[in-house]
């Protein structure tokens, strides 16, 4: 094929190729959105419901994963303890909606779908299980996305046979 024909296949086939619809994702503009939130974020709270409230303070990091996911890590600090937490966000096309996982070195895994409301989009997370000694005790995370520049998690965990009830609220930035 020489040039001149190759710029006439062109031109008879630029103006048909802009009858054919544009394949877009629908959720391009929820994938940008979970981008957004790329980045090292750091946050500080208190864990209230004990004897006394005890210092939080929280690493967070998010990294884009594959096929449009968010992936976070992170490490929160109390004076006796460390929290370990991983997991994922992502915008189901097939489902219409924003899907988050999470771990815990706690023993804590959930999954939960995003509630979005205008610029939030909030996850809860809640499980039930033993504790250390067999009581059954109720944990929670709650993230929170927030106008493209804020993260907040709240933790709550509940023991059942004390009814006492630990508390924290993390609110990140980067």
């Amino acid at each position: 094929m020489t040039m001149r024909s190759e710029f006439i296949a062109m031109t008879v086939a630029l103006p048909m190729m802009a009858l054919l619809p544009i394949s877009v994702p629908a959720a391009e503009a929820d994938l940008a959105l979970l981008g957004s939130y790329v980045g090292s974020w750091r946050g500080e709270g208190a864990l209230v419901g004990g004897d006394k409230p005890e210092p939080f303070r929280c690493r967070l990091t998010v990294a884009k994963g594959n096929q449009g996911k968010i992936n976070y890590s992170g490490r929160c600090t109390l004076v006796s303890a460390t929290l370990s937490i991983s997991g994922t966000i992502a915008y189901s096309d097939t489902n219409k909606q924003y899907e988050a996982a999470m771990s815990s070195n706690a023993g804590f895994t959930g999954i939960a779908i995003g509630q979005q409301n205008q610029d939030k989009i909030s996850f809860d997370l809640k499980e039930r299980q033993k504790d250390r000694t067999g009581s059954d005790v109720r944990i929670g995370s709650r993230i929170l996305l927030e106008d493209n520049n804020s993260i907040t998690v709240d933790f709550e965990v509940e023991f059942n046979d004390s009814g006492k009830v630990l508390t924290a609220s993390v609110p990140f930035s980067q």
